[in-house]
């Protein structure tokens, strides 16, 4: 049975009628009296904050992190190949990277001695078990050498550089130009230092907040606990990291989101505890009441967004889940620290927060007479009119999603003149005599002769056959036998480079086709392993496993918000809305990195493709982060419905306090997301773009247009539950 609509007026016995927002009422939940509690208690619990600030920087650095992006996909083609390749031939299937050597003028050939010096030197470096003979290009300028070692790499430590440095000054010392490439981009590449990224974040959210309050200390307040809470964040990051090593992303990643959400949820408590003192309350009682009402929303948003990031565990790759889990622990820690800190420190600074004010400070603004409202009532007139603008305006930026191209992308999209960029330009000789772009990502075939029918001679005329009539193989060395004669290898190069989408045609037409073919009858198996297969399958299982993650953040979010706000109308709006959101964001992205549009403007070179886990990783972050925006306006929309029963009228009043606050906090997190967009790495610069994309849209398109002009078309129905499923779901109350 259908749960009846509501009367203007509340009618009693309303099943999900909830009581006004009083004093009373804060002073007895949960949060209001820890809301109560801090503000009372201010010195003690900014003090402790201090405390777990220091401890955890402190445990960071004693802690030592390690991150590392090697992934493992135990099943995979990719990964089958390589435990063959360790277990019969040891040496080939161990770690490697290579070492470029390069002249301006003359032939590499022409300083010998020195070459020789410092392979040498190279083997006598700690870990290295094999260097070998160098490879020279057909114009004799460029030479590379292979070195293995018994290590993995990223084990070895970026200081690892100066050994490298040392064993190749000999080279360097007669003229020649080296630079590190390959697998040992793990060694040379030092961490991103984000540091000029987060200062510009920082002073732009203040120049934001001060423009947005008015007033210094308003300003001040949400950006110190909201550093504070980073910090925190980043410490207990760097902690578990000694334990599960991160992704090389995942710290700037946690510190860009917690900075973003800790910023907003400082927001919205600021504003509203600033009303509360208009009107007229007490300052301890007025941040009980902030706890109690906006509170209860920043607990709800990052409980929204700690379960979409952790649902990337539902992929079944721990190194996406773990970044997941970095990102959910700063939310968390941001989260606490707006629930405790920031009233702990409304509480101290009571009814001087607008002291050194610049101009006459702004409130949420309820008044009747708001210019807020008299959008809402234009948008109320014209309600198919907005929603006509805002589909289209979502639809013209979602269009280029449907050329994306997911792939890795490689060292040629490095910084100019770093070892990493320098390497594979000087392999890869843009005047066609060096190596080719696809020296730069060789594939290693492993066939499986064990259960062979078929003579080995046979086996490897017919695959050297094969390989040679590929269209995309450039090259590919003899097709030889391990010692125990279970496998034949070969390395083949394409002849382009790893990130070109022609490579990834070419594994798959390999795999799929080429090898499957010449092997037909033989009973032996083939198996594509090294970089480039293994990262052609790791796009491929993301691909696969991205609709699960989707599906488990679609239903968990919708259960949550029908849960709080006893509707069904409204959570399915919210998760539709919400990939309205996801997928213009990833259009832009489409647009900028892959088509090239302005992508000088982010420091790159060339177009490139979709890093394979940004479009996972963006919608799990995006749906959060655009949840945060719904659970603030409707969350005062709610209030005001329950207290007048009124569609119209909450809609209006709940646009007329949040539109304000919504616009300044969308400014402040899109500011703080596009100044990580000078970060050196190019995925950060990738996530650091969608989501100021989408904070913008959501912000402006979704909750200024699509929400409103939507719920004022779907009318009372929108607070429709059936009677039944309103008694089954849990009441939360905190």
């Amino acid at each position: 049975m259908a749960r009846p609509l509501p009367h203007p007026a509340p009618p009693s016995g309303a099943h999900s009628a909830a009581p006004p927002a009083t004093d009373s009422a804060a002073a007895r939940s949960g949060l209001g009296r820890l809301g109560g509690f801090c503000a009372r208690h201010p010195a003690a619990v900014i003090a402790a904050w201090l405390l777990v600030l220091v401890a955890a920087l402190a445990g960071r650095h004693l802690a030592a992190p390690t991150f590392s992006d090697q992934v493992s996909l135990p099943g995979t083609a990719s990964h089958t190949g390589a435990d063959l390749l360790a277990t019969s031939m040891p040496g080939a299937g161990r770690p490697n990277g290579k070492v470029v050597f390069h002249t301006g003028s003359g032939t590499v050939a022409d300083h010998r001695s020195a070459l020789d010096r410092t392979l040498a030197e190279l083997r006598d470096l700690p870990h290295v078990t094999a260097v070998s003979a160098p490879v020279t290009s057909a114009d004799g300028r460029t030479a590379y050498t292979t070195v293995s070692f018994d290590e993995q790499l990223k084990n070895l430590g970026h200081d690892y550089t100066g050994r490298l440095d040392k064993a190749t000054g000999p080279a360097r010392a007669a003229g020649l130009g080296v630079a590190y490439g390959g697998d040992l981009d793990q060694v040379v590449r030092a961490p991103a230092d984000d540091k000029l990224s987060e200062g510009v974040g920082v002073v732009t959210a203040l120049v934001l907040l001060l423009l947005a309050f008015g007033s210094v200390l308003a300003a001040l307040l949400p950006l110190i606990t909201a550093l504070i809470g980073v910090g925190v964040g980043l410490g207990i990051v760097g902690i578990v990291a000694a334990t599960l090593s991160f992704a090389t992303s995942a710290t700037t990643l946690a510190g860009m989101i917690g900075l973003g959400v800790g910023i907003d949820y400082a927001l919205f408590l600021t504003t509203r505890f600033r009303q509360d003192l208009i009107d007229g309350r007490d300052p301890a009682d007025a941040a009980a009441r902030t706890a109690h009402t906006s509170g209860r929303a920043v607990l709800v948003a990052a409980v929204t967004v700690a379960v979409a990031m952790l649902s990337l565990y539902a992929c079944g790759l721990t190194f996406i889940g773990k970044i997941g889990l970095a990102a959910t622990l700063a939310v968390v820690v941001t989260a606490a620290a707006a629930l405790t800190l920031v009233p702990a420190s409304l509480g101290l600074v009571g009814r001087h927060i607008d002291r050194f004010r610049l101009r006459r400070p702004v409130a949420e603004g309820t008044a009747a007479g708001d210019g807020r409202n008299r959008y809402a009532d234009l948008v109320a007139r014209r309600p198919w009119t907005f929603l006509a603008v805002g589909v289209a305006v979502l639809g013209m930026c979602s269009l280029p999603l449907l050329s994306m191209r997911l792939g890795h992308v490689d060292a040629g999209a490095d910084r100019p003149g770093s070892s990493t960029r320098t390497a594979y330009d000087w392999i890869a000789h843009a005047d066609g005599q060096g190596f080719g772009a696809g020296a730069n990502g060789p594939i290693v075939t492993v066939v499986d002769v064990r259960d062979a029918k078929s003579p080995v001679d046979r086996i490897t005329s017919d695959l050297a056959t094969a390989l040679r009539t590929t269209h995309g193989v450039a090259a590919f060395t003899p097709v030889k036998a391990s010692a125990d004669g279970k496998i034949l290898v070969t390395t083949l190069t394409p002849t382009t480079g790893p990130q070109d989408a022609a490579t990834g045609d070419l594994v798959a037409t390999l795999s799929g086709r080429t090898l499957p073919d010449a092997l037909n009858g033989t009973g032996a198996k083939a198996y594509l392993t090294g970089t480039v297969a293994g990262q052609a399958d790791f796009r491929d299982t993301v691909g696969e496993r991205l609709p699960i993650v989707i599906g488990i953040v679609l239903v968990l979010a919708f259960l949550l918000l029908m849960t709080v706000f006893r509707s069904l109308v409204i959570p399915l709006k919210a998760v539709v809305l919400n990939l309205c959101t996801t997928a213009a964001s990833y259009g832009v992205l489409v647009a900028v990195f892959q088509w090239g549009w302005g992508d000088s403007l982010l420091g790159l070179s060339e177009p490139v493709p979709i890093e394979s886990y940004v479009p996972m990783m963006m919608f799990a972050i995006v749906f959060g982060l655009s949840m945060d925006y719904e659970i603030f306006l409707l969350s005062r929309i709610a209030e005001a419905w329950h207290r007048t029963g009124d569609n119209r009228l909450a809609v209006g009043e709940g646009l007329s306090a949040t539109a304000r606050v919504i616009s300044a906090a969308a400014f402040i997190m899109t500011a703080v997301f596009l100044s990580f967009t000078a970060s050196p790495t190019v995925v950060v610069k990738m996530l650091a773009l969608g989501l100021a994309i989408s904070v913008v849209v959501d912000a402006t398109v979704v909750r200024l247009i699509l929400v409103p002009s939507a719920m004022f078309l779907i009318g009372r129905a929108n607070w429709w539950i059936p009677r039944r499923l309103d008694r089954v779901l849990p009441r939360l109350h905190a």
